[in-house]
């Protein structure tokens, strides 16, 4: 079946995933970093102090995220989604009138936990779910929405800043958070799996069986693949999240640097696509462990990078990581674990991933506080990423044997 047959029979459902992905970035790191300079001022905060609350406020999403994200089991998306993008909605509300530090944190959490955490969830559990034979392609078309977020989003809402103002810019995302709730009710009139037959149509891990989440955590090769679940949320996160901080290191305005994204997009876009018909054809454990590996050179790049075109190039080279992370990592589960109790699986590895995402702002904030610039760590992340593919290569091929026996 052609990417575009595909995409025409099943646009309804795949449009969800890609909404819902997109909608995501109002508690994505690269959306709320962009405010960063204005929370600071508006607060009194350090680059420590800054990261240090919102490293609190995402651990707080991570934690309860491992409960959560077992609802994605047990509610269509139809009821789901509009219940996540009204409490995404609130949280918006709530950062363009927060008043206090205290607050923030708390701001900070509902922000991440119904954003980054449970829009994310239910998008791709939602395409794990009802695709078996094209989940590549489907979850790759539903990572599209990440992509686009993390390309356009920050240039139209900085502009949007320079306008009305970074309180009233969160009423704007509310706004938009609200109206997608009738767009994803029209698109899911009728899903495409209905709970009552979601058992049957199942399919099966290694050994010929479904695995829960208990059996998950107790699996040898969840752990290996936790340094590189850890390793793109937390490193990449700190990324964007000091894209200011790293444009003054660089000499760089803040619109100059943001202004590459699109050409982070540009390779994003074609990763997913070209890993999401890689993963129907070869499986997602094999391509799994070369995830790091875009990150590692990527940062080496953006480290020495002395004008933005450099660094352009080093975001475009990240942007492949970024590409192939969204479409292998939720497959990956499907594959070795089963999809019977895939919410509750991929809720774990998501909370590992939020989790991640709360130690990169808290460690890079301190260590720019220290002395030590963001363009200086970035190369120790550069060799975390190249350990964590090697933890991953190690896991897969030990795990092929008992995957090929079922197959």
């Amino acid at each position: 079946m052609t990417y575009l047959r595909f995409l025409i029979e099943n646009v309804r459902w795949l449009l969800v995933g890609f909404l819902l992905t997109l909608t995501s970035s109002y508690g994505q790191t690269y959306f709320i970093s962009i405010f960063a300079a204005d929370i600071r001022a508006e607060f009194g905060l350090s680059h420590g102090s800054w990261g240090a609350i919102y490293s609190i406020g995402t651990t707080a999403s991570a934690v309860v995220m491992i409960w959560a994200g077992v609802l994605t089991d047990h509610f269509r998306v139809r009821v789901l989604a509009p219940v996540i993008l009204v409490g995404l909605a609130i949280a918006c509300l709530a950062m363009s009138a927060v008043p206090s530090v205290a607050l923030l944190v708390v701001v900070i959490f509902m922000l991440r936990f119904t954003g980054q955490g449970m829009t994310s969830q239910i998008a791709m559990v939602a395409m794990a779910r009802w695709f078996q034979a094209t989940r590549g392609r489907a979850l790759s078309i539903a990572s599209l929405g990440f992509a686009f977020g993390q390309a356009m989003l920050p240039l139209i809402f900085v502009a949007l800043m320079a306008a009305i103002g970074w309180r009233q810019s969160w009423l704007v995302a509310a706004g938009l958070a609200v109206f997608l709730i009738p767009v994803i009710l029209w698109c899911l009139a009728q899903e495409r799996t209905p709970k009552s037959i979601a058992d049957s149509t199942s399919a099966i891990g290694m050994d010929g069986r479904m695995w829960t989440r208990g059996e998950l955590l107790k699996h040898w090769l969840f752990w290996l693949c936790v340094p590189l679940l850890l390793g793109p949320p937390a490193w990449g996160t700190a990324l964007f999240f000091q894209q200011v901080h790293l444009a003054e290191v660089k000499g760089w305005s803040l619109v100059e640097y943001v202004s590459l994204y699109p050409w982070f997009t540009i390779t994003s876009v074609s990763a997913t696509f070209l890993v999401g018909m890689g993963v129907d054809k070869f499986g997602a454990g094999r391509i799994l462990p070369l995830v790091p590996l875009p990150f590692m050179i990527g940062f080496i790049v953006i480290s020495f990078s002395t004008v933005p075109i450099i660094a352009g190039i080093g975001l475009m080279i990240v942007g492949l990581g970024m590409g192939m992370q969204g479409t292998v990592v939720g497959a990956f589960w499907a594959e070795h674990y089963g999809t019977r109790y895939i919410g509750s699986i991929k809720s774990a590895a998501a909370a590992v991933m939020v989790f991640g995402s709360a130690i990169g702002p808290g460690v890079s904030g301190y260590l720019i506080d220290f002395g030590v610039p963001f363009t200086t760590q970035m190369l120790a992340y550069a060799l975390y990423f190249g350990l964590s593919s090697a933890l991953a290569t190690a896991g897969v091929l030990r795990a092929r044997k008992r995957l090929t026996v079922t197959a």
